[in-house]
């Protein structure tokens, strides 16, 4: 897999809820480390998510917010 984002972190597929519309996917970036997304549900259908299965968080953002408490 070749892109252009930046940031693109492997990850395990932890979880997955399938809505009627969307799915919410839970990936484990590390261990006690989740990113969740919200997709399509045809798109998690396409890519064959499911638990276990490696996937990429990939996060293209113009914008990175940083805060301290």
């Amino acid at each position: 897999m070749e892109i252009s984002a930046r940031n693109s972190l492997k990850a395990t597929v932890k979880k997955v809820v399938a809505g009627s519309v969307n799915s919410e996917v839970t990936l484990e970036i590390a261990p006690g480390v989740e990113v969740v997304a919200i997709i399509t549900k045809s798109s998690a259908d396409k890519l064959g998510l499911a638990e276990g299965k490696t996937a990429y968080a990939v996060i293209k953002a113009s914008d990175v917010l940083v805060a301290v408490d």
